[in-house]
């Protein structure tokens, strides 16, 4: 078998065919490049956005926990007052009846007592119910807000 060779055609394909591999090369290599900076940009920018969001939940959620210990000690004074009022009227009581007389003015004592008591304890469960409303809107205030502002701007990108 005869091969008839052109060494000058055969070194001009070499070469066209060394510049084609040469260039697409250089273009597989600046594609993948710039996907590897394009990667390398989206997530440095998803790790600003998740730190952001990270920041943000912890501030909320220190807020909340500030707000659930302010309630709390607002609660507390709330029922160490309310305490002090049935303890000093239960005294208020004792004193009556010791100085009463009669069975018939223990008996007005004791009914006086108990009337203005349960006005009283409606009055005091009331006064509890409002300070915990209240402090139950406080601690979720802070993450209320959040949410709403996040659905927000999450319905601004689109």
């Amino acid at each position: 078998m005869n091969i008839a060779l052109n060494p000058e055609a055969t070194n001009d394909q070499s070469c066209e065919t060394y510049r084609k591999t040469t260039r697409q090369s250089e273009a597989v290599t600046f594609s993948a490049a710039h996907v590897a900076d394009t990667s390398v940009a989206q997530s440095v920018e998803a790790y600003e956005r998740s730190k952001n969001a990270l920041e943000a939940a912890v501030d909320i959620m220190a807020r909340s926990y500030d707000a659930l210990g302010q309630g709390a000690a607002a609660l507390n004074h709330k029922i160490i007052e309310i305490a002090q009022q049935n303890v000093s009227s239960g005294f208020d009581l004792a004193k009556g009846l010791a100085t009463a007389t009669t069975l018939a003015e223990v008996l007005e004592l004791r009914a006086a007592y108990w009337r203005k008591q349960f006005s009283a304890l409606a009055a005091q469960a009331e006064e509890v119910r409002a300070l915990s409303t209240k402090m139950a809107a406080e601690i979720t205030d802070p993450i209320k807000t959040h949410m709403t502002r996040s659905l927000s701007e999450l319905r601004e990108e689109k």
